[in-house]
């Protein structure tokens, strides 16, 4: 009887991107389409949002670092991602990450585990948006994020109440209302960590409603319609994020063979976990000249990016 060889390469979950008639350039005037975009885009994204995939952790902290960049320019603050990666690969341990650090932690923490609607998880998430909540507001959040994860309004509708309810409690709390706003989707839909998607879209300028230019905030006009139409776009998005690193992961793992240095295994695991690496990372026992030759190495396999475009403190990932 012939054993049947497991393939060394798990093949890549096929990605099908959103189909073009759910994708549009601007916001309709009419909220059901919105609504409707919404729907389709965030159903087609369901499967990857719930299947635990070989690159579902570099996709979610991929989001996440979109996030927090979004989330500083709403805090007043111009951190880009390349600045962001910096800020978390670069500091040495103990560290203060400083304010943009410490959003970009609280997105990343977001991507690790279920949503935890207690007051103490409030209180730890809020921090990262450097809010220190009273123990008022920090129960009335909680109820607000709880009573919205059981709503039997529509998701989006439930998020989109919810998030104008939050920045009521704290008007300087609208970057925080975005990252809840996630954590509550991702329960009313059982995924099983959320997906940054919100924050993402919100300052497209496609999401702008009417003349006047201003961008749109939580309770202003037509706000339920925002949040629908930045989520269609930001799961259209993260779908077509999906599809290119699992590409990008197919390549990795068929890399695998043609390295030769101890604790490979566990770097190509690590760039299938994280948004990006640096060569002093301490991964498999690995030398930081040895981390150095294999991220050279699978650069040449056309396996790995380096994202810095700097001749030294080179950062790398899918």
């Amino acid at each position: 009887m012939l054993r049947r060889v497991a393939p060394l390469v798990q093949p890549a979950s096929p990605v099908r991107p959103v189909p073009g008639w759910v994708r549009t350039k601007s916001q309709s005037d009419q909220a059901l389409d919105a609504a409707f975009q919404a729907g389709a885009s965030l159903a087609a994204l369901d499967p990857i949002a719930h299947d635990t995939l070989p690159w579902s952790g570099v996709f979610r902290q991929r989001l996440a670092l979109q996030a927090a960049a979004a989330s500083l320019r709403l805090l007043g603050r111009r951190e880009d991602l390349g600045q962001l990666r910096d800020v978390q690969l670069l500091r040495r341990l103990g560290d203060d990450p400083g304010p943009a650090g410490r959003v970009l932690l609280a997105w990343r923490q977001l991507v690790v585990r279920s949503p935890d609607f207690s007051p103490g998880a409030i209180a730890r998430a809020a921090g990262g948006f450097g809010l220190a909540l009273s123990v008022a507001e920090l129960a009335a959040l909680a109820d607000l994020a709880s009573e919205a994860a059981g709503s039997a309004r529509a998701g989006i509708v439930a998020v989109a109440e919810m998030t104008e309810r939050v920045v009521r409690v704290r008007p300087d709390a609208e970057a925080f209302a975005l990252w809840l706003a996630d954590a509550v989707l991702a329960q009313r839909f059982k995924w099983p960590v959320p997906v940054p998607l919100l924050a993402t879209t919100i300052l497209d300028p496609a999401a702008r409603l009417g003349t006047t230019g201003k961008r749109p905030r939580p309770g202003g006009e037509g706000w339920q319609q925002v949040v629908a139409f930045g989520y269609a776009h930001a799961a259209a998005r993260a779908i077509d994020l999906a599809g290119d690193l699992a590409r990008r992961s197919e390549i990795l793992q068929a890399a695998a063979p043609k390295l030769r240095a101890k604790g490979a295994g566990a770097v190509i695991t690590a760039l299938l976990n994280e948004d990006a690496l640096v060569s002093s990372a301490e991964i498999g026992g690995i030398s930081d000249r040895g981390l150095r030759r294999l991220f050279d190495r699978l650069v040449s396999l056309g396996a790995v990016r380096e994202l810095s475009g700097r001749p030294t403190f080179r950062i790398y990932g899918l």
